[in-house]
């Protein structure tokens, strides 16, 4: 290993140990009860429950999926598709987090969605608490593999290591390290990681943009390529055998695809996907005082939009200062490392690498996390063994940790893995399943349990029948399978609600009680 490469590890490797403290600090008080390692005991301040909600939600997707978007494919997909997510997480702060924060203290002082969905509707039999609680269980399974596949990028192309060896070393440090701390822990990491991400971001946009001689410059290296600045158009690479043709040293591009109306529809309904997402829910609930959430919703918004036009801009700018260099969807996502290790000092490109593995490690802890409480809390203590004591529950948590790291594994297997459709796919199966029971459960008083069943199921089927089935057909079916998934949802939630009797007295004064709650 050569000198910068040393230079570079000792960087990334002095912030895992900085996580690791971190760790090992709240290790205590994180395992005094199963309350505490799900939740943190509802102690989140206002910055920590911003930035640790953002973290975990973003994930290496931020620094690598959606660059390597804008690198490949142009603008526009980039840009609708960060304009999504903006609005949606200003709407979800703005709507969702205070009523969900009183919600799940009234109902049951719920620990979890599962928890909060299935004492909303006070059911008996447990049946919506095991639908959601399966739905995290593969669509978190999912998510984690996309955060493995970025750590097994980072190094495979910073080191020249093997990808499949680093992504299984990624895995065990973010497993030991859940498992160490709980929510306490992640949600303290999560922040120091935002901050780092955010670092990362606006560090590397500077750097790009001076060394590629500012926005007159860089435009006349790209302005020739169809489609690559359209808000209405998209670039169209020239594929061959996989990879981009370059002629000379001029990748070939054809002409500028449509980019219309329906498209940027489906495109900025990633925003819907943020009302179902439980690790962002989870940040709502934990906060220590409703009170906190108009500070948190600013602190989250800044955040957002600098960081979302800091990776569509490294992506664009990446494409003009190494044009030829990365010839396919896959090895796009290398850009924000490209551009780092290439044009920093080693120990700030170090840091900056940190970035990625900051958010790589915020987001595989949290969906680890969610997921093994959704089984250990929800169905095991929940479902199949009621009296089961703290201490099973926490046994029983390590347990299916471990094996959803190793299914996120075995997904993760494969080097050529698009991070962007991995995450893509989880993030609108949580979207659909979770977001518009949600929002019914928090603002429609007639919602009742058959319709948050159906709902839940419809959503999530959708979601597959959509992307395996439906949308490979193209034309008007081409279009991002959340957005059909969710509208699925969302009739069927009101139609089976309304034909069907209306929730119990205990349920609607409830319902009242909170609303009553969100108004003071």
């Amino acid at each position: 290993m050569d000198q910068d490469k040393l230079q570079i590890l000792i960087s990334m490797c002095s912030y895992l140990v900085l996580v690791i403290v971190i760790g090992l600090y709240y290790a205590k008080r994180a395992n005094e009860n199963s309350e505490n390692y799900f939740i943190g005991g509802r102690t989140l301040g206002p910055w920590i429950t911003a930035l640790s909600a953002e973290a975990s939600d973003m994930s290496g997707w931020l620094l690598m999926g959606l660059p390597g978007v804008a690198y490949f494919f142009g603008f526009s997909d980039a840009f609708w598709t960060a304009a999504g997510l903006s609005v949606g997480t200003y709407l979800n702060w703005l709507f969702v987090a205070k009523r969900l924060r009183h919600y799940s203290t009234v109902a049951g002082d719920a620990i979890t969605v599962p928890d909060y969905l299935s004492n909303r509707f006070k059911e008996n039999k447990k049946v919506i608490m095991t639908i959601a609680a399966l739905f995290i269980l593969i669509f978190f399974t999912v998510y984690a593999s996309s955060c493995f596949v970025t750590v097994g990028k980072l190094f495979s192309t910073i080191f020249g290591l093997s990808y499949q060896g680093m992504m299984i070393v990624g895995a065990i440090f973010v497993l030991f390290y859940t498992i160490l701390g709980g929510f306490l822990a992640e949600s303290a990491s999560d922040f120091l990681q935002a901050i780092v991400m955010i670092f990362a971001l606006v560090t590397v946009l500077i750097v790009s943009f001076v060394k590629g001689g500012g926005a007159d410059t860089i435009m006349d290296n790209v302005k020739n390529i169809p489609g690559f600045f359209d808000f209405f158009g998209i670039a169209q690479p020239v594929i061959q055998n996989g990879e981009q043709v370059v002629e000379g040293s001029k990748p070939l591009f054809g002409s500028a695809g449509k980019y219309g109306f329906l498209t940027i529809i489906s495109t900025l309904s990633w925003g819907l996907g943020y009302f179902g997402m439980p690790q962002v829910l989870i940040r709502f609930m934990a906060i220590r005082d409703s009170k906190e959430i108009g500070k948190s919703r600013r602190i989250a918004i800044v955040w957002c939009v600098i960081s979302l036009i800091a990776a569509v801009s490294i992506g664009l700018i990446g494409r003009a200062l190494y044009p030829a260099a990365l010839l396919t969807q896959s090895a796009a996502e290398n850009i924000f490392v490209v551009i780092s290790t290439r044009l920093m000092p080693p120990l700030v490109a170090g840091v900056v690498m940190a970035g990625i593995l900051a958010a790589t490690i915020s987001s595989s802890d949290s969906y680890l996390l969610i997921a093994t409480s959704a089984i250990s809390k929800n169905l095991f203590q929940g479902v199949l063994k009621k009296d089961a004591t703290d201490k099973q529950v926490m046994l029983v948590s390590r347990i299916i940790m471990l094996l959803i790291a190793f299914v996120g594994v075995l997904i993760a297997l494969d080097e050529n893995s698009i991070i962007f459709k991995v995450v893509s796919f989880a993030w609108a199966g949580f979207g659909a399943t979770f977001g518009p029971i949600i929002l019914f459960s928090l603002f429609w008083k007639r919602t009742n349990q058959t319709g948050a069943i159906l709902g839940m199921l419809s959503g999530g089927i959708t979601v597959f029948v959509w992307k395996l089935l439906i949308r490979p057909l193209g034309g008007v079916f081409d279009i991002y399978e959340l957005l059909p998934a969710f509208i699925v949802s969302c009739i069927v939630i009101v139609i089976a609600s309304l034909a069907t009797p209306k929730p119990s007295d205990e349920i609607l004064n409830e319902f009242d009680m909170v609303k009553a709650m969100k108004e003071s």
